[in-house]
């Protein structure tokens, strides 16, 4: 068998193993709207802003719980 005979079945053996763990990973909202913030689609720059917003709101109040002030 030459070096592409054994290249093909290889490939083929891998492929036979792999079918669990080729699953379509799915994105979670917050990763769809990273990923169309980072667009140059319109509206895109305003939903980056909004997810920068949302961070600090989220960031703040962290600090606020950890703080221990009522």
């Amino acid at each position: 068998m030459n070096g592409f005979g054994l290249a093909v079945l290889a490939a083929g053996l891998i492929a036979c193993g792999t079918q669990e763990t080729a699953k379509k990973q799915e994105l979670t909202q917050r990763e769809k709207d990273s990923v169309f913030a980072g667009s140059r689609i319109p509206g895109a720059k305003a939903v980056g802003k909004a997810l920068k917003t949302a961070d600090s709101a989220e960031a703040r109040q962290a600090r606020i719980d950890t703080s221990g002030i009522p």
